[in-house]
């Protein structure tokens, strides 16, 4: 086999003890579940994004889309994980900062008063979720940010498995995406709201799901079956989670490859984890 048909050894693995997802058509990780599993079938819908748990009136009424995705996902996955948000670690991953604002911004510096907001502003820059997740929550623990284009979740995963990994200790991956408005829309499509929550832990606990394993490869990126979940998957770059989520929501071990950066994608390995034993 060539190197290009042959994953890396794995190189890096923690235990999956909780999951929060929000999407078109997906609602939460429970009724993803059944639509990933092929229980339920999957109706395309808006995503709804919540109104932001923790925050104060006006950090509330301040919030975009990126930062009420965030906040849904990672909380849903703390709360099914059955950990305290103020004393996780966390790494919040996206291709883009906050389109509504970037648009606001543009407007701005296109017209003849240039006064930019200071609200306006500070909404505007890449880690705002990463800041209002730590006033809703009151979390005082590392977090990271990064970016990595259609890439991002990936990169997100191996960061996060690499805390676990480096300090022992439990962390949670946030990664989320949102569309922007025209113009900026037609020039960066982002078919909607997607956002997808990890909590990943160094030893298996009373929740663990599955044990999961990562490592490099130069394989393709993996396709899903439906067209229409392979629509979302290839039209939001959090979306490109969804190989990895169907096994898991099949309570299959198994295999998924996951875009990363070109040519190299990230393989990643499931094995459910029942009764305290892998299976």
């Amino acid at each position: 086999m060539s190197t290009r048909e042959t994953a890396m050894p794995v190189t890096l693995t923690a235990y999956l003890d909780g999951i929060g997802l929000l999407g078109p058509g997906l609602a939460d990780w429970p009724g993803a579940q059944a639509v990933l599993a092929g229980a339920a079938a999957y109706a395309p819908a808006p995503a709804v994004l919540p109104a932001p748990e923790g925050l104060p009136p006006a950090e509330r009424r301040r919030t975009g889309k990126s930062v009420k995705l965030a906040l849904a996902i990672g909380l849903e996955a703390l709360a099914a994980a059955g950990q305290d948000p103020a004393r996780m670690a966390t790494v919040f991953a996206a291709s883009s900062g906050d389109g509504d604002n970037c648009h606001a911004l543009c407007e701005v510096l296109a017209s003849d008063d240039r006064t930019v907001s200071p609200t306006r502003f500070h909404n505007s820059v890449h880690n705002a979720p990463a800041g209002y997740w730590g006033i809703a929550t009151g979390a005082m623990a590392t977090s990271d940010v990064l970016c990595a284009l259609d890439g991002s979740f990936a990169a997100g995963l191996l960061e996060s498995l690499a805390h676990v990994a480096a300090d022992g200790t439990p962390n949670t991956l946030i990664a989320y995406d949102a569309p922007y408005p025209e113009p900026l829309q037609g020039a960066r499509p982002i078919a909607g709201c997607f956002g997808v929550a990890l909590v990943l832990a160094p030893a298996p606990g009373p929740r663990t799901l599955a044990r999961i394993g990562v490592a490099l490869t130069g394989e393709a990126a993996q396709a899903m079956a439906q067209p229409e979940l392979e629509a979302l998957r290839t039209g939001i770059p959090a979306a490109r989670s969804l190989p990895l989520l169907e096994l898991l929501a099949r309570g299959q071990a198994g295999r998924a490859v996951i875009e990363y950066l070109a040519p190299v994608q990230l393989a990643v390995t499931v094995e459910p984890y029942v009764g305290g034993t892998p299976c």
